[in-house]
């Protein structure tokens, strides 16, 4: 029998304070797709940075092809034919397409010269694009493509080269279902041609579309595996949080909607001017808005914050005109927004948690303009128990959290405000089902205690799932709303690809 392209045989990887990877291994043979799921803190992350060569095992030793290798940096990875497709997108926005897929390795001449061959330089990516249906030229700039098409070109650059197992970390988070589509049909191929793949998403529908093998991680250790016929939904959940989540997915919701909330009439955004959008969100209801990517959701979230300022249009809360020509205006009215990017825009990642949490409110632990620290970290302390955000300390920097306790961490700056409107756009992007549970719980509980929730969502199972009352956009205008007897796929997709009709009234 063949030995396996790679196996990671009983690693170990401590940090201060942390056993991230405990006795951990796995294997994944030529052509197999093996996916690789768990929480946000499972280990995930560590174990595919060890196989980058960013991190070293403290115990347990690789192999590729049968034999021990040491991987001391990203050049032995690459050398040993292991190419990454990284959640984080690492592209050079001031270069174009060429430049990205090809950097470092760029074909050259004029002998000591060394210069760049611009013409087989792009000759060499189009075939790559090309195979991942990305009709661009490989000259464009990438500053003037959108972060899906950004993700693809992550994508083309693993494929030039010509790696024999490729690890795509969540590589649909920012992809349209099109493009999803063609990237699930690209490992196909790559299956076909014997390329491994290790697959990690948090996107369950995906990994059993594609999976030959699921591999489960849990706080750090294997929590099991399930083969091809064994894969499902429940008992992928099952094993990554160790509970049935069940209940959550198909808690009852309330549909009581109370008096007031936010009324929005004719409001016009900068993204598209052509169109007047006008709604009502009420206390006591999750109200979603599902689209397409770029329906104009994110763009009509960042006008209600005020960092998009409105052109025209009117804004009341309870009744109340507000002005709100800047996000300074919408934090006073109590409208507050968790951004589609947390890192971003959400967080200061080089800041700890309780600087993240109490930022927006200092005047609470302040005394006559002076911060009391004690004041500070004991609010922080209160604020990451609540939302059950997992680290060693309030003192821990945010960019070492993982996905979900980083949206813990926005959503807790808020809550400390006492919200009355809450924007939540793409809540739980990267996120694992258990965190996403607990994001949804929380919403919820928000809703019942008054808080007005907009929920923009590209996920089709949250939007049905968690909203209370459906608006659906296409290209900048609101083409219908939905009540939760008419919810479908059907419906929601019939109306996001609906392009005639004037402007629709809730």
């Amino acid at each position: 029998m063949a030995d396996p392209f790679l196996e990671v045989r009983h690693v170990t990887k401590r940090f201060p304070g942390v056993l991230a990877l405990n006795d951990v291994s796995l294997s994944v043979d030529p052509g197999e797709v093996v996916a690789l799921i768990g929480e946000n803190g499972a280990g995930k992350s560590t174990l595919v940075k060890i196989l980058g060569g960013v991190h070293q095992a403290d115990a347990g030793e690789l192999l590729i092809g049968g034999k021990p290798v040491s991987l001391r940096g990203v050049s032995d990875s690459i050398r040993h034919g292991i190419g990454f497709v990284h959640q984080e997108l690492n592209n050079l926005l001031n270069l174009d397409v060429a430049g990205n897929v090809y950097l470092g390795r760029e074909p050259v001449w004029g002998g000591p010269l060394r210069l760049i061959n611009r013409a087989e330089l792009f000759r060499q990516t189009e075939p790559h694009l090309h195979r991942l249906g990305l009709h661009i030229s490989p000259a464009t700039p990438m500053s003037r493509l959108s972060l899906a098409q950004q993700q693809m070109v992550e994508i083309a650059k693993a494929l030039s080269q010509n790696a024999r197992l490729i690890i795509m970390d969540e590589p649909t988070s920012s992809l349209t279902l099109r493009e999803t589509n063609t990237l699930l049909d690209t490992i196909a191929d790559l299956r076909r041609e014997g390329v491994a793949v290790i697959y990690i998403s948090h996107r369950l529908s995906e990994v059993h579309q594609c999976a030959d093998r699921v591999v489960v991680l849990r706080d750090g250790r294997n929590a099991g595996h399930l083969n091809r016929q064994q894969i499902n939904h429940d008992e992928m959940c099952r094993l990554m949080v160790g509970r049935d989540l069940s209940a959550v997915r198909d808690a009852e919701h309330s549909g009581i909607a109370a008096p007031g909330g936010l009324t929005v009439t004719d409001l016009v955004t900068p993204a598209h001017p052509q169109f007047k959008l006008s709604f009502e969100a009420h206390p006591g209801e999750i109200l979603g808005f599902a689209g397409l990517v770029g329906a104009g959701r994110s763009e009509m979230a960042t006008t209600l914050f005020g960092t998009t300022p409105a052109l025209s249009g009117t804004i009341s809360l309870n009744g109340e005109p507000l002005t709100i020509r800047s996000s300074k205006d919408a934090v006073r009215a109590g409208i507050y927004l968790v951004p589609e990017d947390r890192r971003k825009n959400g967080l200061l990642v080089e800041m700890n948690i309780r600087e993240n949490i109490t930022l927006p409110n200092l005047w609470s632990v302040s005394t006559m303009g002076l911060i009391n620290p004690f004041a500070e970290r004991r609010s922080a302390a209160v604020s990451a128990r609540d939302l059950r955000v997992k680290a060693p300390s309030v003192e821990t920097k945010a960019r070492n959290l993982s996905g979900g306790n980083q949206q813990k961490i926005v959503l807790a700056k808020w809550l400390a405000r006492g919200p009355k409107v809450l924007i939540v756009d793409e809540p739980t992007r990267g996120i694992d089902v258990g965190a996403k549970a607990e994001i949804y719980r929380l919403l919820r509980e928000l809703a019942s205690h008054g808080v007005v929730i907009i929920m923009v969502s590209s996920d089709m199972e949250e939007v049905l799932g968690v909203s209370d009352r459906l608006a659906v956009m296409h290209e900048g205008r609101i083409s219908g709303f939905l009540q939760r007897a008419e919810f479908s796929e059907e419906a929601v997709m019939r109306l996001a690809v609906d392009k005639a009709g004037a402007e629709v009234h809730a």
